[in-house]
């Protein structure tokens, strides 16, 4: 009986420590290491701001461009040919005297043109990118007007899976919250998934290694 209690003593001390050293790990999903496209949208919950309407489609823009410029992704412009799906928004800072816009189109990007280090990205896109959420389940607006109502302050980065219905109807697999994260011409968000998945891919090698 002694032995028992000491064998469950001991046992019991081993569970945080190998809670401990998993807990660094990055796990993310196989699917997000095979990827090779990218589809980047504003996130629907998005606000636009009077001041800086365009905020939100600059950092997509600037998204893309770092996307392009680390060379694992290629963005695309339509999410049935997208293995992920990306959302971004700038962080609100409405207020009464930056009040934003509701119910103002989030993604009618009529002509796209990027280029970045030779890379050239160029397509036509009208309205909301098709299959990366419906919107006949949004709540809908009589149309724009202001509002002051303050949201998250930081920028946000959402990663979700490409190739489903609704994609962004899905828990996100991977997110990044920060102020400034998707400030051009760094794009810290990007930064830090790159580093994430790579991360991530070393670890998978190692599993790999070790085999069943």
């Amino acid at each position: 009986m002694r032995f028992l209690v000491s064998a469950l003593c001991s046992l019991l001390l081993l569970i945080p420590q190998v809670n401990a050293k998993n807990k660094n790990k990055t796990i993310l999903p196989d699917y997000v290491l095979k990827a090779r496209t990218v589809l980047v949208v504003v996130a629907p919950e998005a606000e636009t701001s009077l001041l800086n309407p365009n905020e939100n489609r600059t950092a997509q823009a600037d998204v893309e461009k770092a996307l392009m410029r680390w060379g694992r992704y290629t963005p695309v412009l339509q999410a049935g040919s997208a293995d992920l799906v990306v959302a971004v928004r700038r962080g609100n800072k409405a207020s009464a005297l930056n009040p934003t816009i509701d119910g103002a189109p989030r993604d009618d990007r009529p002509v796209v043109v990027e280029g970045t280090d030779g890379a050239t990205h160029i397509g036509i896109q009208q309205g909301r990118p098709a299959g990366a959420t419906d919107p006949g389940l949004a709540p809908q607006s009589s149309g724009p007007g202001l509002s002051t109502q303050v949201g998250a302050a930081e920028d946000s980065f959402e990663v979700y899976r490409g190739g489903v219905a609704d994609a962004l109807d899905s828990p996100p697999v991977w997110r990044y919250m920060a102020k400034d994260a998707l400030r051009s011409p760094t794009v810290p968000a990007v930064d830090q998934f790159r580093k994430i998945v790579e991360q991530a891919e070393k670890e998978a090698q190692k599993q790999n290694k070790k085999g069943p």
